[in-house]
């Protein structure tokens, strides 16, 4: 990793995320930070961000003596961050570098996004950046943490919070959750399914940290909704019930919710609206403006509830999403649609 960049040449306008990398921290989620912003994506074709690792020493001696990192750039690059990754690592009662707590204050100052992945919430709180702001952290601290800074609203039972401008994830492989998010609100669905592929993770995981509190395990676990979701996923269109799936995976509807509450955390027809609502977003951004066609090919329904499913679950309406994500208009047309012929012109 050089002192520049991931990337060879920093294209301009491209939003760039650093990370701070500080003594102790985990390579597992450096790992994922670099995974999701770092990599080149010649699938897609072109970049989705500029990428910087830094570190307020230039040796950082990582998780338990793993490894040493080095050749970094220094703490000033997070002046330059558009999005600010914070550092997390497991001894959380250790108080952070006043220097990398400046930076972080710095960034929150000038508007930079900032990240948090698992005890990094501990980072941004003792920034005093969280004060009265939702925020998430591993379920094995939520009880240290609110003890110590009280005057955050920490959410112990999610993946991950989205506050706007400061999101937190919870354990560490929450963190892969946390960057598919933060690139489907970057660039869309569509661009997030794709780097969710090239990870072979799913670009949503329902739910959230109840599914992995410690608990006893059953002597015999439940078949897998491998087939019948993938049965599913094929008939999104179709007028699909919970009683639908049920007979497709030869169980009753009460054993199929048991099962969607201990494989995904959620129920079967949440898990069905989800799928619809994501499917609708990735016919938008290819250009179906149509959204009565969007709504019936997804399986929605109708316009007016894929403007109420999309508000609820996305904060923005169809037509917004539209804008933001879907394909640039043609040069040759105003707002996507041709320019009416004057009189007389060929």
């Amino acid at each position: 990793m050089t002192k520049e960049s991931s990337h060879s040449v920093h294209a301009a306008g491209v939003h760039r995320v650093v990370v701070i990398v500080d003594d102790n921290s985990n390579p597992f989620e450096l790992g994922c930070a670099t995974e999701v912003f770092g990599l080149r994506r010649p699938e897609i074709g072109r970049d989705l961000y500029d990428f910087m690792l830094c570190s307020p020493e230039p040796r950082t001696l990582m998780r338990d003596g793993f490894f040493t990192l080095a050749g970094v750039a220094g703490l000033e690059a997070a002046d330059e961050a558009d999005t600010l990754i914070v550092p997390n690592r497991p001894d959380i009662e250790v108080p952070r570098r006043p220097a990398v707590l400046d930076a972080v204050r710095r960034a929150h100052a000038r508007g930079a996004r900032l990240v948090g992945f698992c005890s990094g919430a501990f980072t941004l709180a003792e920034a005093g950046v969280l004060d009265g702001r939702r925020a998430t952290a591993h379920w094995q601290w939520a009880d240290s943490f609110r003890a110590r800074f009280p005057a955050v609203r920490l959410e112990s039972d999610v993946l991950f919070v989205d506050d706007g401008d400061i999101l937190t994830a919870a354990g560490s492989a929450a963190a892969l959750d946390l960057g598919l998010h933060v690139v489907r609100r970057d660039h869309g669905a569509e661009i997030a399914n794709a780097v969710s592929r090239r990870l072979v993770f799913a670009a949503h995981r329902d739910g959230g940290q109840r599914q992995f509190v410690e608990r006893p395990m059953p002597d015999l676990p439940d078949e897998s909704l491998a087939p019948v979701l993938a049965w599913a996923q094929e008939r999104l269109d179709s007028p699909l019930t919970v009683s639908d799936l049920a007979a497709r995976a030869a169980v009753s509807p009460a054993t199929l919710h048991r099962r969607f509450r201990a494989q995904l955390g959620t129920t079967p027809l949440a898990w069905l609206t989800g799928e619809r609502l994501a499917l609708a977003c990735r016919l938008i951004e290819r250009g179906e403006s149509r959204f009565e066609v969007v709504a019936r090919r997804s399986g929605i329904g109708t316009a007016a509830h894929l403007r109420t499913l999309m508000r609820r679950k996305t904060g923005i309406t169809p037509s917004a999403y539209k804008r933001r994500f879907g394909p640039a208009p043609d040069p040759g047309t105003r707002a996507g649609r041709p320019r009416a012929k004057r009189a007389g012109a060929p």
